[in-house]
């Protein structure tokens, strides 16, 4: 930083450069992103409404629409909390203890990020359909996982899996563990270490985590697609409502679609909010 503060202010040139540089980049990233980001979704709420605000809210009345924001409402709040349990155990455990398959674990939690969605929906066909591994066996008991409530479930928490460990495993090895070691030498039990000492460390990321896992578990498509069956009331979250009314009436399909592109908006929302709590905490810590 001093060597760069040395170069920016000899003889004022260099300075006028990096401004000029600075202004670039920012208009250049400002332009990318309207184009990228804003546009399309200025594009999908003028589309939704472009029949009218009385078009727009028949559509989203269609009992299959409301049933589809039933289904992804209760996927999402299924699948989000077990993938925090699962963040809060596998962070916990690659940050406090040595074992063997340490890096193992650690593979396996990024394998959904490297893993198509549609080749994980395509996995548990393999496993749970009615000619799958476990498919005879749940057929013999009524049970029925694939074309399923419980088939969507798995297919979601699969592919947001590491969302919410990902963003405590980094924090939690920055913070270490005297603070927990100093809490047992003084008799606090393990439930107490995690409620009062760690817990409220790793709460902004926590909820940062479980905000990411929520969005992508209300916008997931292509797992989803492959295990649903497409069953029109029953089986169709959001996103394959949406892909469904495509083909089928455009504008309804844009106006559903702006559904999706309201909860984005309000997580970006809470993102910020959130990201702003949080900085507001470490300033207000030191």
């Amino acid at each position: 930083m001093a060597a760069l503060s040395a170069v920016v202010t000899i003889g004022g040139r260099p300075e006028r450069s990096v401004r000029v540089a600075h202004v670039v980049l920012v208009l250049t990233a400002i332009a990318v992103l309207a184009w990228l980001l804003v546009l399309p979704l200025l594009a999908i709420f003028a589309e939704a409404f472009r029949q009218g605000a009385a078009f727009y809210l028949d559509a989203i009345r269609q009992p299959d629409t409301l049933a589809a924001v039933r289904l992804t409402l209760t996927v999402a709040a299924i699948a989000v909390p077990l993938n925090l349990v699962f963040g809060l155990a596998a962070a916990w455990s690659m940050t406090h203890f040595q074992f063997r398959g340490k890096a193992l674990l650690g593979a396996l939690i990024d394998l959904p990020f490297s893993v198509s969605p549609v080749v994980a929906g395509m996995m548990l066909i393999l496993i749970y359909g009615k000619y799958g591994w476990l498919g005879p066996w749940l057929e013999a008991r009524g049970l029925q996982v694939i074309f399923a409530l419980p088939g969507l479930v798995l297919a979601t928490v699969f592919v947001t899996l590491p969302f919410v460990a990902r963003e405590l495993i980094p924090l939690m090895q920055a913070q270490g563990s005297e603070q927990e070691e100093a809490a047992l030498t003084l008799g606090a039990n393990g439930w107490q270490i995690f409620f009062r000492v760690t817990l409220p460390r790793v709460r902004w990321a926590l909820l940062y985590g479980v905000l990411l896992c929520n969005a992508r578990a209300m916008g997931e498509f292509g797992a989803v697609y492959v295990v649903s069956g497409h069953l029109r009331g029953l089986t169709n979250t959001l996103p394959l409502q949406v892909d469904q009314l495509y083909d089928e009436n455009f504008s309804a399909a844009f106006a559903v679609a702006s559904l999706l592109a309201l909860l984005t908006v309000f997580t970006l929302g809470i993102k910020r909010l959130l990201e702003w709590r949080q900085s507001g905490g470490l300033h207000a810590g030191h």
